[in-house]
């Protein structure tokens, strides 16, 4: 079967896959333009299992977001069975950038960083490196004898956090996203993130009290980050390092990176913010998510290594990524055990939570006054992923056991193993008008599946 080449970069006509598809009724295609996810095979999608006229519906969707100016540009793929069966481009690089969106694009991908993260400590959890039952302090001894504030005062906690809760955000760390709440306010002024590297952020955190005892309940957090300094010392590498060795350079993810080298800037798309005034997304000034000398805003001059945030990618480069997670490998390349991913990919809140926690239904309704959360019902957490624990609680069409992130500009990604369906989406836009749009992506992407796996 054939091998889809790499767009040149300077290629910028959009491309509709299905439409090309539709052009050619039974056969697998070559297509020397098209440049995203260009070793995963290209299919028909009616050979997968999929309508192609009723995956256009996926671009309708995205072409009502970018027509109305909600959002620039948005382009997304779908694979199932491993193959690509749908990739589009609608509206244009920036609202002050008129040129079309191109599959080569570069995307802030924020917090869909963190599955990289926990994907790379399971290299090392299979390795025999750790235990999840280990305490984070094995490790990292700064994380050790950490107090708890409760009541307006600190105390000890009452356990140590393992590494299970580190990768199941029940640690009791927290990010700083509540200016009100004391300890964010703690996280604030300790300017985590303007720490020069992994090391200088863990004794940063390591100061400030914990959120709440390890175990007690899910709270969005810094985990990631703290996971990146764990992959650093039980590897002996950078993360940057290890992620580039182990990752990136092995699953051919040539754009991934936490600097963008000098040559690419051009391609790295603007980001937006959303003006409730004027209805659209309008590009943010420089010194505001982007060109600051944050981890996760310049990409230019980056030493923290942020496991949390910090990553740059493309839509190809992520779409390789979550096909090999789902599979454990790609194109021969194995990444982890398909049992493993497995069990990332379970609820691990019943195991790592303590009685009078949110149980298996997840909420970030308190970050969501902040513009970052937002809920999800019928959702548990594996290690890295959320996971989706009842279809219906959701409200949303898909499949139990379905395992997904998203970033703060928009990004998003799912892997559902029942459908055997991945599917990625880029924009950049960082206020919550776009938490609609995974929704009605959800809903386009399964109704065009002309063959269930749940079907009975």
């Amino acid at each position: 079967m054939s091998k889809v080449p790499r767009m040149p970069a300077n290629h910028r006509n959009r491309i509709t896959f299905t439409n090309l598809l539709l052009a050619v009724v039974g056969s697998i295609l070559v297509i020397p333009s098209i440049a995203s996810a260009a070793e995963i095979r290209l299919a028909k999608p009616e050979r997968e299992g999929m309508s192609s006229e009723l995956l256009q519906r996926i671009e309708q969707v995205n072409h009502r977001w970018t027509d109305e100016g909600k959002i620039a540009g948005i382009i997304t793929a779908v694979a199932r069975n491993g193959k690509l069966v749908h990739q589009s481009t609608t509206g244009v690089r920036g609202a002050d950038d008129p040129r079309p969106m191109a599959m080569d694009d570069l995307f802030r991908i924020y917090s869909m960083s963190k599955p990289i993260a926990a994907v790379a400590a399971m290299q090392l959890y299979e390795q025999g490196k750790f235990q999840l039952n280990d305490p984070v302090s094995k490790y990292l001894p700064e994380m050790k004898d950490l107090m708890v504030y409760e009541d307006g005062k600190t105390r000890p906690a009452r356990q140590e956090m393992t590494m299970q809760q580190l990768l199941s955000y029940t640690a009791g760390l927290s990010y700083g996203g509540d200016a009100n709440h004391p300890v964010d306010k703690l996280y604030l002024d300790a300017k985590l993130f303007a720490a020069k590297n992994l090391e200088e952020f863990v004794m940063r955190l390591a100061k400030l009290p914990l959120m709440f005892d390890p175990g007690e309940r899910w709270h969005y957090s810094v985990a990631a980050d703290v996971t990146g300094l764990v992959v650093e010392r039980l590897s002996g590498q950078s993360f940057d390092e290890y992620l580039n060795v182990h990752l990136f350079e092995p699953l051919d993810m040539v754009d991934t990176s936490f600097n963008v080298p000098a040559d690419k800037l051009h391609r790295l798309v603007p980001n937006h913010s959303f003006d409730t005034t004027t209805g659209k997304s309008v590009t943010l000034a420089s010194g505001k998510y982007q060109n600051t000398p944050l981890a996760s805003g310049n990409h230019q001059n980056v030493t923290l290594f942020s496991g949390g945030g910090g990553l740059v990618s493309t839509l190809r480069d992520y779409l390789r990524f979550a096909v090999a997670i789902r599979h454990g490998e790609l194109n021969g390349v194995r990444i982890l055990s398909p049992k493993t991913v497995a069990y990332m990919a379970r609820n691990h809140l019943g195991a790592t939570l303590q009685g009078g926690a949110s149980g298996e239904q997840p909420t970030l309704d308190e970050q969501s006054r902040n513009g970052w959360g937002s809920r999800l019902n019928g959702s548990g957490f594996g290690l890295g992923f959320s996971v989706l624990v009842d279809a219906a609680a959701s409200g949303v069409i898909g499949s139990a056991g379905t395992y997904r992130w998203g970033g703060a500009a928009g990004t998003v990604f799912w892997i559902d193993p029942v459908e055997d369906i991945v599917v990625v989406s880029m924009m950049q836009l960082m206020d919550a008008t776009w938490r609609d749009y995974p929704a009605e992506l959800k809903v386009a992407t399964y109704q065009a599946l002309l063959q269930s796996n749940e079907w009975r």
